[in-house]
């Protein structure tokens, strides 16, 4: 998937991999609850990146993505959850967490930037 859009590719093979882990929940652990609150946030993420795309003003753009970051965090608390708990193995839940801070990083400095522009016109 070619991508010029940074945030929008990251969150989207982000979610793909979400997917993949929930399956993987699910098939090998048994387990349902988890999974699909992981799986609920961590695709969100890049949906509502999707949404602050298409936004109709600045403000609509900083409030779709203050979702994103919202639901990147809650994917992290998910995540970290998951990992203490056993669930997942701890070389992939480093590997996603890591990808879920990169994303965080990304939308939090989006946000930041948009706030000043609108600060400041």
């Amino acid at each position: 998937m070619k991508n010029d859009n940074v945030v929008q590719g990251k969150s989207f093979i982000f979610a793909l991999r979400i997917i993949k882990l929930y399956r993987d929940l699910i098939e090998k652990s048994k387990e349902y609850d988890l999974a699909k609150q992981v799986l609920r946030s961590g695709t969100s993420i890049g949906a509502n990146v999707e949404e602050a795309i298409g936004a109709q003003s600045p403000r609509d753009f900083i409030s779709k993505m203050s979702i994103a970051y919202k639901e990147a965090r809650e994917t992290h608390y998910w995540l970290r959850l998951l990992n203490e708990s056993s669930l997942i193995e701890k070389k992939p839940a480093e590997s996603m967490l890591c990808d879920v801070d990169e994303l965080l990083k990304i939308i939090g400095s989006i946000q930041r930037t948009m706030r000043t522009k609108i600060h400041n016109s």
